[in-house]
């Protein structure tokens, strides 16, 4: 398995914005694709630094996301995003969890 781990930075004041985009638009998007097995997405209310990490079932898939349907995520966060977001993929050596609670949602 392997995971695309993307560095996003804010723009000031959109934690709650960029959450219900997030939700409402690129989960959906991530739902469609090929070899797509799951998303975790990581902030503090109040931060303007996200760690999102998403799991694919292989390199290739994950590559062929990243070549194409990315750019379109990218566009429906423009306007909760600043620069360029950071984008890895490393390979899953161990996972101890198959399934997690998110935290209830923040009012906006």
């Amino acid at each position: 398995m392997f995971v695309r781990k993307i560095s996003i930075q804010l723009k000031a004041n959109m934690f709650a914005a960029f959450a219900r985009t997030f939700e409402k638009e690129v989960i959906p998007v991530l739902n469609k694709q090929q070899g797509f097995k799951g998303e975790i997405t990581f902030a503090t209310p109040g931060s303007r630094d996200v760690l999102a990490t998403s799991l694919w079932d292989t390199q290739k898939n994950a590559e062929l996301y990243n070549s194409s349907t990315y750019k379109d995520v990218l566009k429906m966060l423009a306007n909760v995003i600043e620069g360029t977001p950071k984008v890895e993929t490393t390979e899953v050596l161990h996972s101890t969890f198959h399934e997690i609670s998110v935290a209830k949602p923040i009012a906006a």
